[in-house]
């Protein structure tokens, strides 16, 4: 590991960083709020950058695998801290403020903020900017932005976005890397118009963008989105969450050449089949317990089985309140995530969709041992390693999720709050249940425990390898 080359690059996002500082700055001047919530933590961070920049001046020569998955790792961890200076400043307890920062930049929703609307606009902006940039990644932004990266750009491409193979829509990954963001930025203003048309004010527009097209699931209200009661904006928003939820790389196709590469993808009908069949027996539920009309029924089970599987974590209602049914059907969401190359956390879709195609494999071949049946995804076959890499990436998720769990539980969590505050932010989901339900928020959690959950943020956001390969002995060997 050569850790001035390290530092270098790692300076060079802290530049970034305090560049996207200026703008709640602003937002802050603008509304007439202290300036020092902003001014005081983007002065610290350029004085950080400077330091590491003049120290270690970064090279353009080629990065190693495990230099890649450090800088990516590191990358999150030093926006979350930095970022969680602006809350500190407003009286938000440290522990507090990270988990907080940590959610922002995890787009995970997840809030340990006690009474929100207290807070300062220009703080609230912030609060749903971060989980923007959070969405499609900070990293991925470095990419796209920064010029002569080439093969150590692919290893920090790799080690952000470690899905099943590398969506690559232009030979050079920056180009990727600046398609996916265009994409992500022509989503967000067409929500924003269609928001500002629905009669929302500019304010709410804008957070509300931000935080369901990137699928992380803050709002500037307590009350999450019932606190506007309109049946039109929850539709708006459904239909961003469900885009984002979706991969970008096959939006930009859509958009520019295939146009119908969404309903091709294997991984996408899966995706729509699960919220399909996921509001049906929602709300059935719902309406069978008496819970709500049959039309209402749809409406909060449409909602928030979309915002739950594109772990979004929005609310129209305390479904925390909901019939143990009705909530253990939301819990086995929580697993499950959006697509591959999305916005959204979880498992994703189609890690599920191979094991159900291996499993079918299994047992085919416990009737035909001598079979050759290979596993085929959008009609190319699928390489044992990929299955092997799923397996083990399902065991090190849910013992982290086990781990986790079990010791919030010891810290005198109950079972449903510790499992579901597990997941949510292991998941990068948000609201959980029980004590973290949507109405809620995790300060009930102890500090310690928060310590925990923050550190499920930070290893779901980045899909679990990247931060676990930096606790093997093997990583840290010449």
């Amino acid at each position: 590991m050569r850790y001035n080359v390290v530092l270098g690059v790692l300076g060079s996002i802290l530049w970034l960083l305090a560049g996207f500082m200026f703008i709640p700055l602003f937002v802050a001047i603008y509304y007439g709020e202290p300036v020092q919530t902003f001014g005081i933590p983007l002065a610290i961070t350029v004085l950080v950058a400077s330091i590491f920049s003049f120290f270690f001046k970064r090279r353009d020569e080629e990065w190693d695998l495990k230099e890649g998955f450090f800088i990516v790792a590191m990358g999150w961890l030093i926006a979350a801290v930095f970022y969680s200076f602006p809350y500190m400043l407003e009286g938000v307890p440290p522990i507090n403020a990270l988990f907080e920062s940590m959610s922002g930049v995890t787009a995970t929703g997840a809030t340990a903020l006690t009474e929100i609307e207290s807070h300062t606009k220009s703080l609230l902006f912030w609060r749903s900017m971060t989980q923007w940039l959070g969405g499609m990644g900070i990293i991925m932004l470095f990419i796209a932005i920064l010029p002569k990266l080439g093969i150590a750009g692919r290893q920090m491409f790799r080690a952000e976005v470690p899905g099943l193979q590398e969506e690559q829509l232009r030979p050079r990954i920056r180009e990727t890397a600046k398609i996916l963001w265009l994409v992500y930025i022509i989503l967000s203003v067409v929500e924003l118009t269609i928001l500002l048309i629905a009669g929302l004010s500019f304010f709410d527009a804008i957070t509300h963008t931000f935080t369901s097209i990137s699928c992380s699931g803050f709002s500037p209200y307590s009350d999450s989105i019932a606190a506007f009661s309109d049946p039109l904006v929850e539709g708006i928003i459904m239909v961003f969450m469900f885009l984002g939820g979706a991969n970008f790389a096959l939006h930009y196709k859509t958009i520019y050449s295939d146009k119908k590469s969404l309903i091709k993808d294997q991984e996408f009908k899966f995706y729509l089949s699960i919220i399909v069949i996921g509001t049906l027996v929602l709300a059935y539920v719902l309406f069978r317990t008496e819970v709500y009309s049959l039309p209402d029924a749809f409406r909060y089970s449409s909602f928030h089985v979309i915002s739950i599987l594109t772990t979004t974590g929005y609310a129209t209602v305390d479904f925390n309140i909901w019939p143990d049914s009705s909530r253990f059907i939301l819990f086995i969401l929580m697993f499950i995530g959006g697509c591959a190359g999305s916005t959204s956390g979880g498992l994703k879709v189609v890690r599920f969709l191979l094991l159900l195609k291996y499993t079918q494999k299994v047992l085919f071949k416990v009737i035909h041992p001598k079979a050759i049946v290979p596993i085929r995804f959008n009609n190319k076959t699928v390489p044992e390693d990929i299955i092997h890499s799923i397996v083990s990436f399902m065991i090190i998720y849910f013992l982290i999720f086990f781990a986790s769990s079990t010791l919030l539980a010891l810290m005198g969590m109950d079972f449903v709050t510790s499992l579901s505050a597990s997941i949510a932010t292991l998941g990068n989901v948000g609201p959980g249940l029980g004590l973290v339900g949507p109405m809620a928020n995790f300060d009930a959690i102890p500090d310690p425990g928060k310590l925990i959950l923050i550190a499920n943020m930070w290893i779901g956001r980045l899909e679990v390898f990247t931060v676990i390969v930096l606790l093997t002995p093997a990583f840290w060997k010449r």
